[in-house]
């Protein structure tokens, strides 16, 4: 599934889409959008300029234009950027692992004659005209120990600062970018339990922050988010790659979870 790691990808590809003037704007249909963003809306918006910049928000791609508004691009669980016939990864996971026709969602077409498409099997992912982009936390790819701390001790987001580590840590109003995935890969790296709700002390709060910024680099250079060492324990009897013992799961913050009874605290 797109998480920070996926949508740096889309990013860095997205700059091939870079000062093409748009001919033509489609979009599967109103409920594709979000904010109100329509077929029309995005051709008036759109048609005739360029987009000049390709940036990210954590999970959050967005596409300067000249002259125009900012496009954002949320790509749900399976979604993905297709530029000239060219993709960022060449699998996702809960993905066909294929491309389809019948599974683009959006489609800008260049003057020249190339295409920037949004391809997304499950269709959880959308595009807006003018995102409100303050609502999302610092990028977890940057942001320091001091903000980080802050940021999960307070409450900015839809999560109370009683609620589980793990839904902390996924609250995008607290910090943009970190998905299921990476959530309990970090946490199982830092020795902590994806439901604590008790107080982290310094130490536990260094780890935290550490092992996210590693974690991040470490998956990123292997190629995406589904290559942690735990992702292949992610099942039923299923067990610690550090330690052995049976991996333990449940849902929390909503999402399936996975962690070590042993060695997460």
């Amino acid at each position: 599934m797109p998480e920070i790691l996926e949508v740096e990808l889309y990013r860095a590809l997205a700059e091939k889409g870079l000062h093409r003037t748009i001919d033509d704007v489609w979009m599967v249909d109103a409920r594709y959008g979000r904010g109100g963003t329509t077929t029309s809306r995005l051709k008036s918006a759109l048609v005739g300029r360029a987009f000049t910049e390709a940036r990210r928000r954590g999970k959050l791609l967005l596409l300067d234009s000249d002259g125009g508004p900012t496009l954002g691009v949320r790509f749900g669980m399976t979604g993905g950027l297709v530029v000239d016939g060219n993709e960022a990864l060449d699998r996702l996971l809960y993905g066909p692992g294929v491309f389809g026709d019948k599974w683009v969602r959006a489609r800008f077409t260049f003057a020249d004659g190339g295409h920037l498409l949004l391809h997304d099997p499950r269709r959880f992912g959308s595009l807006e005209l003018a995102p409100d982009e303050g609502r999302l936390g610092p990028d977890a790819l940057s942001i320091g120990l001091a903000d980080f701390r802050a940021a999960l001790a307070s409450n900015p987001g839809r999560s109370a600062p009683s609620a589980p580590l793990k839904a902390r840590l996924m609250d995008q109003e607290r910090v943009a970018g970190i998905g299921n995935l990476l959530a309990d890969e970090i946490l199982w790296r830092a020795g902590l339990e994806p439901g604590r709700r008790n107080p982290l002390d310094d130490a536990e709060w260094r780890a935290l922050h550490k092992e996210m910024r590693s974690t991040l680099r470490r998956l990123g250079r292997r190629g995406g988010s589904h290559m942690g060492e735990l992702m292949e324990e992610r099942h039923t009897g299923g067990r610690c790659p550090k330690d052995g013992a049976e991996l333990r799961t449940a849902t929390v913050g909503g999402r399936t979870t996975w962690w070590c009874p042993q060695h997460q605290l």
